[in-house]
């Protein structure tokens, strides 16, 4: 840890998958932060989750010529949250971690902003987006996401927030105690607590290249934070189980009376019987579902496979 008098060490935790086309510039940019905030020692750790362009290579070449850059390698594409995980660990000795993605639509020129707020005591600080600069259809997922997802989890998160932010070394070693493995960072990280403070800001367009997270990722990101944090699609099947079993009770007496009154009961058609089984049907599946992905994450949970491997440093490799 450093000494009072010593400047604290604030390390960046950055993952990168196949962002050759953005890289030059958040390395210039992330530099020049850098030249310009002398009262903290910086580290920037570059996470690289199994790139298949020249990512690895501008790293590892930023790195040899500023001591201020680091590379982590997986071995292999483990998902942006186990490449965040993978950053955490490494960044042991600082004092406070930010946390970003590589695409610049966080401006790292926020950073110094965050960094003032948890000097003022907050250990857990989160850049809350006042507005996006995204388009189309992706913008409004986004837009439906966080509008909805408030709505179903049991625990409250704050809207409009994502990986951006700082967390605290008191903060963050408490993070590192969660071991899960389908991991919802911006859940996570309001579940622990500690005093915290947001900061606003415009998010922008990505600085180069096309998007990495595929809509597949972001919806499975999006079922990963529903089945983490709500136990609501597990009440709903419950609530829908007795508002069918109440219905079919209701129907059954209701014939139970007639019959009993000796009204002419009409013979029920074809259509009428598939479509109430069909309804059934339905709606056990789906309960299966439900159940099937609350079980997976058991079973994952279970293996106690690691969350990602990473391969040594070079130097120890040569």
């Amino acid at each position: 840890m450093p000494t009072p008098s010593s400047p604290p060490v604030i390390a960046l935790v950055i993952p990168v998958f196949n962002e050759e086309a953005v890289l030059p510039e958040l390395i210039a940019r992330l530099t020049a932060l850098f030249d310009a905030q002398p009262g903290c020692t910086w580290r920037a750790v570059l996470v690289d989750d199994g790139s298949r362009d020249r990512s690895v290579a501008l790293v590892r070449a930023q790195a040899a010529k500023d001591a201020r850059f680091e590379l982590v390698e997986l071995t292999r594409n483990f998902g942006f949250q186990a490449a965040l995980a993978a950053g955490l660990a490494h960044v042991v000795d600082a004092a406070a971690v930010v946390t970003m993605d590589a695409d610049l639509q966080d401006p790292p020129e926020l950073i110094p902003q965050l960094v003032a707020a948890w000097q003022g005591g907050a250990e857990i600080v989160r850049a809350v987006r006042r507005s996006r600069a995204e388009r189309g259809l992706r913008r409004a997922g986004f837009d439906l996401f966080h509008a909805v997802f408030g709505q179903l989890i049991d625990y409250p998160i704050e809207a409009n927030t994502g990986t951006f932010g700082l967390i605290g070394s008191h903060a963050l070693g408490a993070f590192r105690q969660l071991p899960e493995r389908h991991r919802f960072f911006p859940g996570l990280r309001a579940w622990i607590g500690f005093p915290t403070a947001d900061v606003l800001y415009d998010r922008q367009e990505r600085a180069a290249g096309q998007p990495q997270q595929s809509f597949g990722r972001l919806a499975r990101y999006a079922l990963d934070g529903l089945f983490s944090f709500s136990y609501l699609p597990l009440r709903v099947l419950t609530y829908a189980g007795l508002f069918i079993s109440g219905l079919g009770f209701a129907l059954a007496l209701f014939f139970i009376v007639r019959r009993l009154l000796g009204i002419e009961i009409a013979q029920t058609g074809f259509t009428t019987l598939i479509t109430i089984v069909t309804f059934l049907g339905g709606v056990q599946l789906i309960g299966i579902g439900v159940l099937g992905e609350y079980l997976g994450r058991i079973y994952d949970e279970v293996k106690q496979r690691p969350i990602y491997l990473a391969k040594p440093p070079r130097s120890a490799r040569d």
